[in-house]
């Protein structure tokens, strides 16, 4: 392609650039994409797209149309242009089923009946494809004013509902409820939340979002999971590559770790729950729950453990647990991780941080608990009886384990 890099990047205005714009529509022709064809020609992203969706004036009046030539051009593929509208056309008047229209034009069904149903003629209620293209190409320009700011009662419900405290999705369903024969008066969430987020989209109050549950003046961006940066530097084993003999408890030597946080998170302790036995170590955490810290107290702890009693330790995927290949390698146990969100994955380390909490209370600080007492609440906790271990302590049953 000749402009691959266009020489002159000064701004040229939009008909110095005809034979960009003619190299930007053959390339859209072609199935690229608005960013790739852009990137192609040489020009801003921007650009390309009001080459394709037309242009709003500076001046604030509606914007500039493209040409039919233009939008056929621009569908590239995607959207369904006027020969296909037509083929429609004509297999409707032979009483061809909407999936067989959809199988032969290669679309999917809800395409063509969404096609039917938003450019069937109102007054004939008949089909008409180049009425119907007509249509469809008056839609394409933008931006274009938000269904809330278009129609006040709607504006109004919404502004009300949100002052009292509802979320955009319950105002949403409320909405269709209250209103089942107002089909102006229905609006999705997502509309809302633009409306709220993004200016021009809705003229809500700006406010407004004071209101919502996280109260954000923003909306916060979340990644696609594949883009996602890894939390570890080094790969994680998750809990589903495990061996299968973890989960009958059969076998003594695996545990499940996590840390109690103290107030205001500055202070932590570190426990681990053998699940065999049930049998509890605290692991003293005084400065800090870095993962050098961490991995040191561990490695400190595990190292008055027997070598057939450290087969494997289950974790959740915190901070903490950053160096968990060095605790591998210092200690010969391999380290199994959660996923987010399932901490049942890890029951009876979780049912034991219950217990400890009688010992240290939420909203304490916890760096004030020296080694020795840590040791002590450790051994009280482990000459319980258990029900779970048919009223055996964690210390007899372990006991019994390592003696067999």
């Amino acid at each position: 392609m000749d402009f691959e890099i266009r020489k002159d990047r000064s701004t040229q205005g939009r008909r110095k650039l005809h034979r960009e714009r003619e190299a930007y529509f053959e390339l859209m022709q072609q199935g690229v994409s608005n960013l790739e064809a852009c990137r192609i020609v040489g020009i801003h992203y921007r650009t390309g797209r009001g080459w394709r969706n037309g242009r709003r004036r500076s001046n604030n009046r509606p914007a500039t149309p493209p040409t039919n030539a233009e939008v056929s051009q621009a569908c590239s593929g995607r959207y369904l242009q006027e020969k296909d509208r037509i083929y429609i056309a004509d297999r409707l008047r032979e009483k061809a089923s909407l999936r067989t229209i959809a199988r032969e034009l290669g679309r999917s069904p809800s395409t063509v009946s969404r096609e039917i149903r938003r450019n069937t003629t109102p007054t004939s209620r008949q089909y008409r494809p180049h009425a119907a293209h007509a249509r469809a190409t008056a839609r394409l320009p933008r931006p274009k004013a938000g269904k809330i700011a278009r129609i006040p009662a709607l504006r109004e419900a919404i502004q009300d509902l949100l002052h009292g405290r509802w979320s955009p999705e319950q105002i949403s369903q409320r909405l269709r409820r209250d209103f089942p024969e107002q089909p102006e008066m229905h609006v999705t969430h997502e509309t809302i939340y633009q409306a709220l987020y993004t200016p021009g989209r809705g003229d809500l109050h700006r406010d407004l979002h004071r209101a919502l549950r996280t109260a954000r003046p923003r909306r916060k961006r979340r990644r696609h999971p594949e883009q996602r940066q890894r939390r570890y530097s080094s790969p994680m084993v998750m809990i589903k590559d495990r061996p299968a003999e973890v989960d009958d408890r059969a076998i003594p030597g695996h545990w499940e770790g996590d840390l109690i946080i103290g107030k205001n998170g500055f202070s932590a302790i570190g426990t681990l729950v053998e699940r065999t036995s049930r049998y509890v170590m605290l692991v003293h955490l005084p400065c800090d729950r870095s993962a050098t810290t961490v991995r040191d107290r561990l490695v400190e702890t595990l190292h008055h453990v027997p070598a057939h009693l450290k087969r494997s330790l289950t974790w959740d995927q915190g901070s903490e647990m950053g160096r968990h290949h060095e605790l591998t390698r210092e200690t010969g146990i391999p380290v199994y991780f959660c996923e987010p969100g399932k901490p049942w994955q890890r029951g009876s380390n979780e049912n034991t941080n219950g217990l400890l909490r009688q010992y240290f209370p939420k909203g304490t600080d916890l760096s004030q608990h020296s080694r020795h007492h840590l040791d002590a609440v450790a051994a009280q906790i482990n000459a319980r009886p258990r029900k779970a271990l048919g009223w055996d302590t964690p210390a007899e049953r372990l006991a019994k384990l390592t003696a067999a």
